[in-house]
């Protein structure tokens, strides 16, 4: 097999530590099993929007397209604005590309403690639209400074969009355990959920073996804290499914070990994956950040890139990892670092 070329954005903060590690991961099971992957690193951040103005230069995407996949650190830096950060890099990227799917899986391990009083399995998916939605550039800021100033935002629905992250989740649960979620706000909001609730009630025609069922957000919320364990596939639009997957990756028991891919299933432009937890400036640096998030993105790479063996095997060290308080980092009530935790996945991979 020729080599499948990645490249490799560390970002800010805590980005570049975890991609280190997630790199060594990789680099582990891709000598296992005889994979051939090249990295190209870019030092696209919010330092280089400090230095120069931009997040990332201008033929950044033309060369992003060359690669067979994106991995993600993390960018954000006090100073910098969030939605700078994130509109001059992860959602052009994102939209580019069509990574109209993102996917994060949610699993609580065993040896981690989550905050909730349960003994079931929680294993799940939230499946989020990642293209459009309620992140639209469509609007705009009148009367600045004036008393009568405001802000309009547009959220934008469409059938196609609709309809293809319904049939992803649907087409997902087909593999898993035959049940779908959906993730709805349409007694509230008049237009654009009614209008989301519909197409995903008439995709679910074409599913007739997948049992599926729609829940407004606020109750799906307290349903996410009070029965994690009822749920196989959760899907929402953009901002339902932010939310959402960052509120279970809480009840798994840290956000520090929740992964994501931005995800093209046609595959005709390269996915992105990255960690779910910010750039947390705060512990930067300081060799304690946990690598999980990023080593699960990894994982998810490379299940998408066709190693579906060598993917297991990593989520399988990460598993044993993750039962001992000794290769756990302390966001999950361990003592270890962040090399250590690395060395030991790597140790069960050799």
């Amino acid at each position: 097999m020729s080599a499948q070329t990645i490249a490799v954005i560390p970002g800010d903060g805590i980005g570049a530590e975890v991609i280190a590690s997630a790199r060594a991961v990789l680099d582990a099971a891709a000598a296992k099993y005889g994979i051939d992957l090249q990295y190209h690193e870019f030092n696209w951040s919010c330092r280089r929007y400090t230095e120069i103005g931009s997040m990332m230069p201008d033929d950044g995407l033309d060369t992003l397209g060359e690669f067979d996949a994106i991995l993600l650190g993390a960018v954000g830096w006090p100073g910098v604005a969030d939605h700078v950060s994130l509109w001059g890099l992860l959602i052009p990227i994102r939209r580019a590309f069509r990574q109209y799917v993102n996917l994060r899986p949610i699993r609580l391990f065993r040896g981690v403690s989550g905050p909730l009083r349960t003994t079931e399995d929680i294993d799940f998916v939230v499946v989020r639209e990642n293209v459009e939605g309620e992140y639209s550039e469509i609007g705009g800021r009148l009367h600045r400074g004036f008393p009568d100033e405001m802000a309009i935002q547009e959220s934008v629905f469409t059938r196609p969009g609709v309809t293809r992250i319904a049939d992803y989740a649907f087409e997902l649960a087909r593999t898993r355990r035959g049940y779908v979620t959906s993730a709805t706000k349409s007694n509230g909001i008049v237009h654009t959920l009614p209008f989301w609730d519909e197409v995903v009630a008439e995709r679910a025609q074409a599913y007739p073996d997948v049992r599926w069922d729609s829940e407004h957000i606020d109750a799906l919320a307290a349903k996410f804290v009070l029965q994690p364990e009822r749920f196989d596939v959760v899907v929402g639009s953009n901002l339902f499914g932010d939310i959402l997957s960052d509120l279970a990756a809480a009840v798994a028991g840290s956000i520090g070990i929740a992964p994501s891919a931005n995800l093209d299933p046609t595959k005709q432009y390269p996915s992105m994956f990255e960690p779910v937890h910010g750039s947390a400036p705060d512990i930067a640096g300081r060799g304690i950040a946990n690598p999980i998030g990023a080593v699960w993105s990894a994982a998810m790479m490379l299940s998408h890139l066709g190693h579906a063996a060598a993917a297991d095997d990593v989520i399988a060290a990460m598993e044993s990892t993750l039962s001992e308080p000794g290769t756990r980092t302390g966001d999950l009530g361990g003592t270890a670092t962040t090399e250590q935790v690395t060395a030991a996945l790597v140790a069960q991979l050799s």
